[in-house]
């Protein structure tokens, strides 16, 4: 794979495209992606794939994207490290991209599965993958019943040492609103005893589908960048660092818009 790795932030290098590279990306990415998916699922249905195949899934679907042009910053990896036990990692939520490398960035850390919306998991070809990491669903239409899911299952896969990725927001978007972040993840981190992590997000690269959300084109001329942030201990009813997540956010987000 084509990237740089240091100890706490991950690049990949630009690849130079010609023309008529750069005007069939998109579709290539898909044809490459597609046949990722599709073994990976294979090997689900039959019950044979674990966490090193998450991660090479994820790895795989992010040297597509380099092959396609698109550079991918990560940073903060250190504060993956820094906390003792299960996490839970709080973070916006722009495109599919995040949802597909994460697990390459994560898991070889820590072992970790996701809050996902429940739709996710009757994912045509996608939800046996999905249904594999024994992730937490939400119905994104019961607020109450979410809640008492959350709490529940979210304290029973911290009791197993496994971390939490959440993303509280009402809706994924290309643009940040603090007050569309919910403190669901805060408030399963409060009952569970355990640190946040902040996790700042601008993938908005894979634009949105006009068909299917999903499966928007590539605009291989932005660069995709992760940040995680210092651990949070919450104290209190966690107001204080509910601010400090969409704070780092909304941080991260217009240094990246300035350096763009």
């Amino acid at each position: 794979m084509s990237y740089v790795k240091c100890n706490d932030s991950y690049k990949s290098p630009r690849v130079g495209l010609s023309f008529w590279a750069k005007q069939c990306a998109t579709i290539l990415f898909y044809f490459r992606l597609f046949f990722i998916v599709f073994k990976a699922s294979r090997e689900a249905r039959k019950g044979c794939y674990g966490d090193q195949s998450w991660v090479k899934s994820s790895q795989d679907v992010l040297a597509a994207l380099e092959k396609a042009g698109v550079s991918v910053d990560i940073s903060g990896l250190e504060n993956l490290q820094r906390s003792e036990g299960p996490i839970l990692i709080v973070g916006n939520h722009m495109s599919m991209m995040e949802t597909l490398l994460l697990p390459g960035i994560v898991q070889p850390i820590r072992p970790v599965t996701f809050v996902v919306k429940e739709s996710l998991l009757n994912y045509p070809i996608f939800k046996y993958v999905m249904r594999s990491r024994d992730p937490i669903s939400l119905t994104r239409t019961n607020p109450r019943q979410d809640l008492k899911a959350i709490l529940t299952e979210g304290a029973d896969r911290l009791g197993k040492s496994i971390s939490i990725i959440v993303f509280p927001q009402t809706t994924r978007a290309h643009s940040f609103d603090p007050a569309q972040m919910s403190s669901i993840g805060v408030k399963l981190a409060k009952k569970a005893g355990v640190t946040v992590v902040p996790l700042a997000l601008k993938t908005d690269c894979w634009q949105n589908g006009e068909t299917f959300k999903d499966f928007g084109r590539l605009n291989v001329s932005k660069t995709a960048y992760f940040a995680f942030g210092p651990p949070l201990v919450i104290t209190g009813k966690g107001d204080a660092e509910q601010a400090k997540i969409n704070q780092f956010i909304t941080t991260q987000l217009k240094l990246w818009a300035a350096g763009e």
